[in-house]
């Protein structure tokens, strides 16, 4: 078990400032009018520099990949039933994505703001809750149908 969570530590942190790059890079497409925007300009102006941004930026990513990562492990669990280790991972997700999106500017910081995000990260959530569940779904079924014969 320590290795599994050693791994996933060091797979978490690049794999969390990929994703951060890409959220990025969709920031861009929708509100950098062609430019490709490194961190919000609130962000960066709470920072003082974008450079100092960027750089605390990268680091948050990485620290919630690792979350992210370690939090993977509860779907490991054969003795929480599949509502509670997905009512858990979504809060755990959340705990960790919210403060930090709101931290960084990926959100508009008001009510309505934190209403969009919270439905778009819903929404996310969801979509791969059930290709994931499809997968395995499809897994047992294969499974099943080779140890019957």
């Amino acid at each position: 078990m320590k290795k599994r969570i050693i791994a996933r530590i060091c797979l978490g942190f690049p794999i969390g400032v990929a994703i951060g790059s890409i959220i990025t890079v969709i920031i861009s497409l929708i509100w950098g009018g062609g430019n490709y925007i490194v961190c919000t300009p609130e962000f960066t102006e709470l920072i003082g520099s974008e450079s100092a941004a960027a750089a605390l930026q990268t680091l948050l990513c990485g620290i919630m990949g690792i979350g992210f990562s370690g939090a993977s492990l509860i779907w490991e669990a054969d003795n929480i039933s599949l509502l509670k280790q997905t009512v858990l991972c979504f809060l755990i997700y959340s705990a960790l994505m919210f403060p930090a999106a709101f931290f960084m500017g990926w959100m508009d910081r008001s009510i309505t703001g934190l209403i969009v995000y919270a439905s778009i990260f819903a929404a996310i959530f969801a979509v791969i809750w059930i290709i994931q569940f499809l997968f395995w779904k499809s897994n047992i079924k294969s499974i099943n149908a080779m140890l019957k014969k």
